[in-house]
This record gives C-alpha cells, sequence and structure tokens, in this order.
C-alpha cells in the first residue's frame, strides 16, 4: 500500500512564528487524527446517549448509570494512561496510537453483546483502558507536525473531535437504537474504530520529536536542539516535574473542576431531555445531535484561535480566555435547568455548549508548549489524569448519586435538582483559572517574557 504520510523530514527549529507554514503531510495528519479522536469520544459517549433504553432493558438506576460512565470508566482511563503515555514517549507513538484504538472498538463491540449490568461495566473498563492510548500520542504528534504559533488552532481543530463525536454518536447512536436496538449502534460504531485503527498504522509516520521547536537558550548551530530534543526523559523525572510547576498543577485542576460540570452535564443530559423535558429519541437524534456537534466545535476552535492571539503578549490568555468562557456559561446554564420545556432549554443550551469547552485547547496548548518534546505525551497524559480522574471520575457519579437521592421526594424533577448543584462548580472553576492567571504573570515578570 502506498504510504500517504511519508516521514516528515527534518526541519531547522526556529523561534515562535517563523518556522514553515504546515504542509500537506501534517494537515491530513492533523484530519485523521482528529478523526480516531471523533471515533474514540463516540464511543465513550454512546453509553449516555443510549441511556434510557439501556435503563430499560437492563433495569439500572440513574447512580449505576453515574458509575459506569464515570468512576469505573475514569479509575482505568486514567491510571492506564500513564505507563501508555511513558512507553510511548519512548517508542512509536503512531503504533501505540493504532493498537489502543483498535482496543477501545473491540470493546465497544462488546457493550453491545453485555446481557447484563456487570457485563456491560466489564466491556466499559475495557473501553477504557483502550481509549487511555489515545489522546495523549495524539497530541504529541501534532505538536511535531506544527510549529509553535500554529499548535493552538491546530489543536483546537483536533479538539473538535469531542464535539463532533458526540454529535455523531446522539445522530447514528440514537437512530440506530430507534430503529433497531441499543445494542446494533454499538456493534456498528465499534467496527468503524477498527477500520479506522488500520488506516492510522498504514499511512502515517511517526515525525521526529522536537523537529520544529525553537532552540534552547544558549544553543549553537554546532549543537543544536536536536540532542536535548531526543534525550528521553524518566518517568519519576517527568512526573516530578509536572507537579512541581504550579502553572501545570493549577491548569490540570482547573480543568478538572470544569470537567466535573461537563462530564455530568455530558452524560446526563439525553435522559434529562427526554425524561423530564419531553424528547423523543427521534428528536434527541435531530436537534440535539446539531446543538453538541456546532455548539461544542465553535468553543473548541474558537478558544484555541484566541490563545494563538494572545498568548504571544501575555501568557495569562491561557487562564484568562477559560474563566471568561465559563462566567459567561453560568446564566445560560441555570436557564436550561430551568426551561419548562425542551425548545427553550435546548435554546439556552447553545451558551454552555460553547462556553464551557473554552478550556480544553489553552490547556493542552500551555502543556505542550512549557515541556520537554520527550516529556510531551506523559505530560499530557498527567494533564489528563488529573482533570478526567476528577472531572470523568467524579462528575457523572455525582451526578447519578445526587438525582438517586433526590428522587424519594422529588420523583418528577430529581435530575433538575441534581443538575442545580453543579453551579457552584463552575465558580471554583474560575476561581482556580484565576489563580493560575496570576502564576502566569508572575512567572512572566520573573523572566521577562511579555
Amino acid at each position: 500500500m502506498t504510504i500517504v504520510s511519508p516521514a516528515p523530514k527534518p526541519v531547522s527549529t526556529s523561534p515562535r512564528g517563523t518556522a514553515p507554514p504546515p504542509d500537506a503531510r501534517a494537515w491530513y495528519v492533523l484530519a485523521a487524527l482528529c478523526f480516531v479522536y471523533v471515533l474514540n469520544f463516540l464511543d465513550r459517549q454512546l453509553l449516555s446517549i443510549l441511556a434510557k433504553p439501556i435503563q430499560d432493558d437492563l433495569g439500572v438506576s440513574d447512580g449505576q448509570l453515574g458509575l459506569i460512565s464515570g468512576l469505573y470508566f475514569a479509575l482505568f482511563y486514567c491510571f492506564i494512561s500513564i505507563p501508555v503515555a511513558w512507553l510511548a514517549d519512548r517508542t512509536n507513538r503512531v503504533r501505540v496510537l493504532s493498537i489502543a484504538c483498535a482496543l477501545w472498538s473491540a470493546a465497544t463491540v462488546a457493550c453491545g453483546l453485555s446481557a447484563t449490568y456487570p457485563q456491560l461495566v466489564l466491556a466499559r473498563m475495557t473501553v477504557g483502558v483502550g481509549e487511555a492510548g489515545g489522546v495523549p500520542p495524539s497530541y504529541a504528534i501534532i505538536t511535531d507536525y506544527f510549529p509553535p504559533g500554529r499548535r493552538g488552532a491546530a489543536l483546537g481543530l483536533f479538539n473538535l473531535g469531542p464535539p463532533l463525536g458526540q454529535a455523531l454518536g446522539v445522530a447514528f447512536g440514537a437512530s440506530i437504537a430507534a430503529a433497531y436496538s441499543w445494542r446494533q449502534a454499538f456493534l456498528v460504531l465499534g467496527m468503524f474504530g477498527v477500520a479506522a485503527a488500520l488506516i492510522v498504522w498504514l499511512t502515517i509516520r511517526e515525525p521526529k520529536r522536537g523537529r520544529l521547536d525553537a532552540p534552547p537558550v544558549g544553543a549553537t548551530p554546532a549543537q543544536p536542539a536536536e540532542a536535548p530534543a531526543q534525550a528521553k526523559a524518566g518517568f519519576i523525572e517527568t512526573v516530578a516535574m509536572f507537579f512541581r510547576r504550579p502553572a501545570l498543577l493549577l491548569m490540570a485542576l482547573a480543568c478538572g473542576a470544569t470537567q466535573f460540570v461537563t462530564y455530568a452535564v455530558m452524560n446526563f443530559t439525553v435522559l434529562f431531555l427526554m425524561r423530564e423535558k419531553g424528547m423523543s429519541l427521534q428528536q434527541v437524534a435531530v436537534y440535539y445531535a446539531l446543538l453538541i456537534g456546532i455548539g461544542i466545535s465553535i468553543g473548541m476552535y474558537a478558544s484555541g484561535r484566541l490563545v494563538d492571539r494572545f498568548s504571544g503578549r501575555s501568557k495569562q490568555a491561557y487562564a484568562l480566555v477559560p474563566a471568561l468562557g465559563l462566567a459567561g456559561a453560568v446564566p445560560f446554564f441555570v436557564g436550561f435547568v430551568w426551561a419548562p420545556g425542551w425548545q427553550l432549554a435546548l435554546l439556552l443550551l447553545i451558551g454552555p455548549t460553547i462556553l464551557n469547552y473554552f478550556f480544553l485547547s489553552p490547556a493542552v496548548t500551555l502543556v505542550q508548549e512549557e515541556v520537554r518534546p520527550s516529556q510531551r505525551v506523559l505530560s499530557g497524559a498527567l494533564l489528563l489524569l488529573v482533570m478526567n480522574l476528577i472531572g470523568l471520575g467524579f462528575g457523572p457519579t455525582y451526578l447519578g448519586a445526587a438525582s438517586d437521592h433526590f428522587r424519594t421526594a422529588h420523583p418528577g424533577n430529581s435530575l433538575q435538582l441534581a443538575f442545580y448543584t453543579l453551579v457552584p462548580f463552575y465558580f471554583l472553576a474560575i476561581t482556580l483559572f484565576l489563580a493560575l492567571a496570576r502564576v502566569l504573570e508572575g512567572e512572566a515578570n520573573r523572566t521577562g517574557d511579555h
């Protein structure tokens, strides 16, 4: 087979903003990795999209759904990602990504074959194991195909994977489930993922680590940046570096608080709209799918462009862009939860759908820019470990438990009351991003990098 993306030639490293523009190979790689990310998130979100028919078939409660989509999944996804990322930093990142994609896709098929709740739990945990090897290697591969000054936009485009994955999951998953059954949706979409893994294996070549980075301070033409870029960073060294640096740790914690809200909302919105707002599965497949696909995509891409534009003037942009987005989302979120019917609820949901997702592109770009090339996969995995363990692990788990708690006294609107309790977590996330802005300002003042 003809290789679509030949191994890129080494490029002379250059200061921020002066590297050659990305070529056709880079754009193909970005498109292919974004497609894999779409499948990653699509497979991950199928459970929440098909929550009601799964509840009807297997007889599980909101709390059990929260555990299987939250804590059980996150424990495997987060902790397996660390050794996988360490391996990817030392070996071929494209191969690691391909194998991971094949594994989570096969596990998605197994979800569709599950006859009991314990079987579904086991299959979902295996999906988490596979997806642990998906995103961190992709971050690092993209960073080695796109130069500084272009990475925020590139990673913003890559981060369209979650909204597109969720939108396609809603559209196709709900449509297949409405026409056939929820099991068929898992089977069909899982098989697409296996095919995508093969495409990545055959058509993408591993880029040279750090080939587009600016040379370190003091480097000479006779001793360019390649030596530090190629040096293999130790596992303990990278972990210690990440958690010692206040900017990286605060970014991870702020993203975790944000994802506590976003994952809780994401995993229960379809059930909320159907059970308490009166939407049908067919209406969800059209209207909610369009809202998610367009809204989150705008938030991901716009925030990436904003940090590319403003981070050159001040690194505080990495923190202020997410903080302002979350502050603007709060009133719309409260209105969405309050709305008496699904039409008004969807209209008000546009605001949070866009603004809730102003955090991810700035977070990924900051981490990838701030660490050595040989530490990028593991550092990206550590970012995901903190934010997903907090957000994915506890957000859906908390919301499902809160809904079960309110159901005794308020059986008709238990999810509505549970959604209201997420508002304080918005303000926690905003506070953490503002603290990060102060840290970034202090670092800039010490180094003279304004």
